[in-house]
């Protein structure tokens, strides 16, 4: 492939005192991952080299001092590396949230979003974080995916999407407490959710994404006795979909949705709170999950497990999540590269 039509990724460390920095070692070990992409590793020196010790990897790099030299690299058969110095090795205590290393999450993570808005780079691949140590390091948001949105001046809606395989599932309501939930269950929410995810899925090279809507009560209410939300919300919303051009099933009752899925029927659900979809992804694949930030103006992704503390510093840590995290992020970024944006005109999210 022409490396001008390579993709500019950009990887991070993720959390000091987690498993992030082996993974990406083990990551760059592996030279097809710089066949996707022109790479760009991004954090500090000390927590490479710990990373590629604990993984066992010796990872040979190539210094930029700036994003902007990137993409005008000659050879991408090795990642560049932009070092920055956000931590030092005596602040950081392994397996453990702090604020430390919260914050310099948030500092790479920052850097990053500067540079896709600068149009240095096409996407970001985020190893795990801890969002208690970010939010102990200055985090103002419920989540990364709302300081994302923030950063980057988003103004329409967006939301969480985690995938596995040929499977994504977004979420009308996500990190907020269970008894909030069904206040931001809505019509123009859900049209929203379901917009996105299929436009989202055809910038991952899916031409005619399948979805199909989850419901929120048991038995998809039975009729209005076990609830109404699906008479009087959902099932509105799917028919205006469906007026729009957009090929959405449901509402399909949660307890059977993902064997629809499963036997290959659907390319998407969406999901009316967080752990409807999240339990069932993992509990089909925990080590191969992806994390998308759906609804961005440049593509965002992570492996769907954490930190890993309890196997942090032990080199145990599977490199399948984050390997099919940076496929995803490499996909969207070339498709971000061809057609300028993966943002859509979306109602407000509320």
């Amino acid at each position: 492939m022409n490396i001008n039509a390579l993709p500019v990724v950009a990887l991070t460390l993720g959390d000091p005192a987690g498993i992030g920095p082996e993974l990406i070692a083990r990551l760059l070990a592996d030279p097809a991952t710089c066949a996707q992409a022109n790479v760009v590793l991004v954090g500090d020196p000390w927590l490479w080299e710990d990373g590629q010790t604990i993984a066992g990897h010796g990872v040979a790099t190539a210094p930029v001092a700036n994003f902007a030299e990137v993409r005008g690299r000659a050879d991408t058969s090795r990642p560049a590396f932009l070092a920055m110095d956000t931590v030092r090795p005596d602040q950081t205590h392994r397996s453990q949230a702090e604020a430390s290393g919260g914050a310099s999450v948030l500092q790479v993570l920052d850097a990053c979003m500067d540079a896709a808005l600068a149009r240095d780079i096409d996407a970001i691949c985020f190893a795990p974080l801890n969002k208690y140590a970010m939010k102990l390091g200055g985090l103002k948001h419920e989540d990364e995916l709302h300081h994302f949105a923030q950063h980057l001046g988003v103004t329409g809606y967006f939301c969480e999407f985690n995938t596995l395989d040929g499977l994504w599932t977004s979420r009308v309501s996500s990190h907020v407490p269970f008894k909030d939930a069904p206040r931001l269950i809505d019509k123009p929410r859900i049209i929203a959710a379901a917009q996105l995810i299929y436009r989202s899925l055809q910038a991952n090279g899916v031409p005619a994404p399948r979805v199909a809507v989850a419901a929120l009560n048991p038995h998809g209410g039975d009729g209005g006795t076990c609830g109404r939300e699906e008479i009087d919300i959902i099932e509105p919303a799917v028919r205006e979909l469906i007026a729009q051009g957009f090929p959405v099933q449901g509402p399909f009752p949660a307890d059977t949705i993902f064997l629809k899925a499963r036997a290959g029927e659907f390319d998407a659900i969406v999901t009316m709170y967080h752990d409807q979809g999240q339990i069932a992804l993992k509990l089909l694949g925990f080590s191969k999950g992806v994390t998308v930030e759906g609804g961005l103006p440049v593509p965002i992704t992570t492996p769907a497990h954490g930190t890993a503390y309890d196997i942090a510093g032990q080199g145990r840590a599977n490199v399948n999540a984050t390997a099919n995290a940076f496929a995803i992020a490499c996909r969207m970024g070339r498709t971000e590269r061809e057609h300028e944006s993966i943002n859509f005109p979306l109602p407000q999210r509320m």
